[in-house]
C-alpha cells in the first residue's frame, strides 16, 4: 500500500528533547546529536539555546525558530505543515521536558493528530529530581504543575487534593512560594510534611524539609530561584476513627472545591471505606441541628 502525504512512510519526525535544569553537563549525548542533525528546532528561547549549544560545544544544522507560550497556538500548525512536509525537528523548551509545564503540548497533540511519528530524548527532570530528593514516599506521586495565581482559585484547588493519598508534586514562583505553602497548610494541616527543593542540580541548591506551616515561615523571609515543591499524601485513617463530624467535615470540604453534595458523599465514603448512606446521615443530621440551633 503506497503511503499518503501524511502517513508515517513520508513524513518528518518530531523530537522532543529534555534539557538541563541547571548543569548544563547533565545534558543527554542524543541531544548535541539531534541539535546537529534537526531540520528544524523550535526553541522556548533562543537566546538560551544559543547558550546552550555554545556550552555544549555543537552547531545547531538547520533553522531555528521561537516557540514559547505566546505564539505557540499561532505557530503550531506552521510548524505541523513542516512535519507533514518531512522536516525532522527538535522542540527544546528551558529546562526539562517539553510539554510538561511548558510549550509542547500542542504540538505534540497536533502531530498525532496528522499521524506524525513523535519520540524523545530523555534528559534532567525537576519533578522527579525533587520527589527523589524530598524523602517523602515515592511509589505512587501525582505532578500538579502551577497552582492558581488567585489566592482563591489556589486554596479551592488545594482543598481538592486534601485527601489525595499519593505524594503531591507542585511547580512555584519563588515571590508566590510564602502565600502557597500558607494555603497548603490551611487545605492540608500545618503539620503535613513537605520538601521545598531550590535551585535543582546548580550551585545554591537547596532541599528544606519540615511541617507546611514551618516551611511557610521560613519563606515568608523571601526566597530565590526555580522552586519545586513536594508534600505528603493524606494519611490513611480507618474508618474505626472517623467521627460524624469529621465525615461532615469532609463533605463540606470537597463542597467547598466545587463537587456536588452526591459526588462528596460518594467520595468521602469511598476514602473512609464507609457505606454511603452511612456519609448521607451523618449530613443530614449535622443539617437538621443546624436548622434546630437556636
Amino acid at each position: 500500500m503506497t503511503g499518503t502525504a501524511e502517513s508515517p512512510e513520508s513524513t518528518g519526525t518530531l523530537v522532543l528533547a529534555g534539557t538541563p535544569i541547571g548543569d548544563v553537563s547533565d545534558a543527554p549525548p542524543r541531544l548535541a546529536q539531534e541539535l546537529a542533525a534537526a531540520d528544524v528546532v523550535a526553541a522556548e528561547d533562543t537566546r538560551r539555546l544559543k547558550r546552550l549549544t555554545q556550552a555544549l560545544g555543537v552547531q545547531v544544522g538547520g533553522r531555528v525558530v521561537s516557540y514559547f507560550e505566546g505564539n505557540e497556538s499561532a505557530r503550531t500548525p506552521e510548524l505541523v505543515e513542516a512535519l507533514a512536509g518531512g522536516a525532522r525537528m527538535l522542540l527544546v523548551t528551558d529546562a526539562g521536558m517539553p510539554s510538561v509545564s511548558d510549550p509542547g503540548y500542542r504540538l505534540v497533540a497536533a502531530a498525532v493528530e496528522r499521524d506524525i511519528r513523535v519520540t524523545a530524548v530523555p534528559g534532567p527532570s525537576a519533578v522527579l529530581t525533587a520527589l527523589a530528593l524530598s524523602g517523602l514516599p515515592v511509589d505512587r506521586f501525582c505532578f500538579e504543575g502551577f497552582l492558581p495565581r488567585k489566592a482563591g482559585e489556589r486554596l479551592s484547588r488545594l482543598k481538592e487534593s486534601a485527601q489525595e493519598r499519593r505524594t503531591l508534586v507542585y511547580f512555584e514562583a519563588p515571590h508566590r512560594l510564602d502565600d502557597t505553602l500558607a494555603a497548603m497548610a490551611e487545605a492540608f494541616g500545618d503539620d503535613r510534611r513537605a520538601a521545598v527543593c531550590r535551585e535543582l542540580t546548580k550551585t545554591y541548591e537547596e532541599v528544606k524539609r519540615g511541617p507546611l506551616k514551618e516551611l511557610a515561615e521560613w519563606a515568608a523571609e523571601g526566597v530565590r530561584g526555580e522552586i519545586t515543591v513536594v508534600v505528603e499524601g493524606a494519611p490513611e485513617k480507618s474508618a474505626d476513627g472517623l467521627t460524624p463530624d469529621e465525615l461532615v467535615r469532609r463533605v463540606s470540604v470537597r463542597e467547598e472545591a466545587g463537587e456536588r453534595r452526591k459526588e462528596a458523599i460518594a467520595a468521602v465514603a469511598a476514602d473512609a471505606g464507609l457505606p454511603k448512606r452511612e456519609v448521607f446521615d451523618a449530613v443530614v443530621a449535622a443539617k437538621n441541628a443546624a436548622r434546630t440551633a437556636p
